[in-house]
């Protein structure tokens, strides 16, 4: 459902910035006010105006709701695989503590000097 709903989204977004693109701007009034000839287009006289500004609310309206209707399925969705992000960050330390190598105390090393006290050369890889 998320998929179908995310290439909706793009659809009608794509059919939103082509709205606005083919709107005539306020200005253009002007021109038709002295009979430009605006009333043998396909929509008449003022019908394109009507046409488009009706089409664009729709897909105003429509890429506001299914991007709410996203917006709650991701959160349904995150919510279910972790839980909250404190819950997630205590798991993450606790693997995190037991995944290292465990060293008893008796076998640890000194560094600085040995049981002689002489001091340690660091041993240099071959």
């Amino acid at each position: 459902m998320y998929t179908a709903l995310v290439a909706i989204q793009v659809l009608v977004s794509l059919a939103l910035i082509a709205f606005v693109l083919l709107q005539q701007g306020k200005g253009a009034d002007a021109g038709a006010a002295f009979g430009a000839g605006a009333s043998g287009t396909v929509f008449g006289s003022r019908g394109s105006a009507n046409f488009f500004s009706r089409a664009t609310a729709v897909c105003a309206v429509l890429f506001m709701s299914i991007s709410l209707a996203l917006a709650y399925l991701v959160n349904d969705m995150a919510q279910t695989e972790a839980g909250s992000v404190v819950e997630k960050m205590a798991d993450d330390a606790g693997a995190n503590a037991t995944s290292g190598p465990v060293v008893p105390e008796d076998e640890a090393p000194v560094s600085g000097a040995d049981e002689a006290g002489t001091p340690s050369r660091p041993s240099i890889p071959e």
